[in-house]
């Protein structure tokens, strides 16, 4: 019987990762890696992000998903170069299905990337893509116990928005809550509130996003 440890392919993951950063640097891109559960609102807030930085950045999408491509033909009917990752069954994108699907793309001709990861808060958060940032969605609907559910996504991410706000008055969804959750596992990373289909809350985050590349 051969065993392999799951910190063997971690370590292997990790330096495909170091090896996709230094070509996003390389290329001068910004990757953002966006985080969260089924139906949260990744690609709503996709489309509303983009409404307000396309204008200013050359934008491409990766779109991770178990099965079909729904998500990726909303990215192309807006115009953005896009690419499927259909995992088949696996829980979440890796540094090597990373850059597959970048090596599909003309980064020459790209200033932000955003992977839309597999809608999932818990394989997620073991796999470092390359990204330069990772923000984690969180649905009003979903519960503001999630954080402390399900810490380790949320203390790896460089940002939090919690989405659907305009559901807040027909939940018990408390921000004070999620947000105190989130300053104590990530005391540096901003808290977003967005309400993606109204464009409420996405310029400030756009703006933060912009002013985060700037800074790489």
């Amino acid at each position: 019987m051969k065993l392999i440890a799951a910190k063997s392919i971690l370590k292997a993951n990790d330096q495909l990762a170091v090896e996709n950063r230094q070509r996003f640097d390389a290329a001068g891109v910004f990757c953002v890696n966006m985080v969260g559960s089924p139906g949260c609102g990744k690609t709503t807030l996709l489309e509303a992000l983009f409404s307000h930085l396309r204008g200013s950045l050359r934008l491409a999408v990766i779109e991770g998903d178990i099965a079909g491509s729904i998500d990726a033909e909303r990215m192309e009917a807006l115009g953005v170069p896009v690419v499927q990752i259909n995992t088949e069954g696996a829980c979440h994108l890796d540094a090597n299905m990373t850059a597959s699907a970048v090596a599909q793309l003309d980064l020459t001709d790209v200033d932000l990337l955003i992977i839309e990861n597999v809608g999932n808060l818990v394989c997620t958060a073991g796999f470092d893509l390359g990204e330069h940032l990772r923000i984690v969605v969180l649905g009003a609907t979903e519960g503001d116990d999630k954080a402390v559910k399900y810490p380790a996504i949320f203390q790896g991410s460089n940002a939090l928005v919690i989405s659907k706000t305009d559901m807040l008055p027909y939940t018990n969804f408390s921000i004070p809550r999620i947000t105190a959750d989130m300053k104590r596992l990530a005391p540096d990373a901003p808290v977003f509130q967005v309400a993606a289909l109204k464009r409420e809350g996405t310029p400030k985050l756009a703006e933060w996003i912009a002013e985060e590349k700037t800074k790489r």
